[in-house]
């Protein structure tokens, strides 16, 4: 991903055609390190292509891929429980729970009957 980056930070700089001292100088300038092999790769993929006709047949590719979610719709408690697996789940506007106040005694070393520093 990083060599990607930088060669669309290199077309986006002006550089139509980056050559991969172009990549591994920008790589450099961030103290990356350059995979020559992965840098070697890239060029020889996009040699001759539009990047922006690259980045549509991208998009186009990842509309088909799955993302994982399993269709769950969540449903909002309206002050009735739901029903999941056959148990009754809790409405989810719960009553408030009221906080108790407790007040604490502060501690003296009189109450101990001893000091640290006598």
């Amino acid at each position: 991903m990083k060599v990607i980056a930088a060669y669309l930070l290199a077309v986006l700089g002006g550089n139509t055609t980056p050559s991969s001292d172009d990549l591994r100088d920008i790589l450099g300038s961030v103290g990356a390190e350059a995979d020559d092999e992965m840098i070697e790769l890239l060029l020889s993929e996009v040699k001759g292509k539009d990047v922006t006709e690259l980045i549509a047949a991208g998009r186009e590719n990842l509309a088909s891929v799955p993302t994982g979610g399993g269709g769950v719709a969540v449903a909002a408690a309206t002050g009735s429980s739901i029903s999941i697996g056959g148990s009754a789940a809790a409405p989810a506007a719960a009553e408030p729970k009221k906080e108790e106040k407790v007040e604490e005694k502060e501690e003296s070393d009189e109450d101990m009957g001893f000091s640290l520093f006598d």
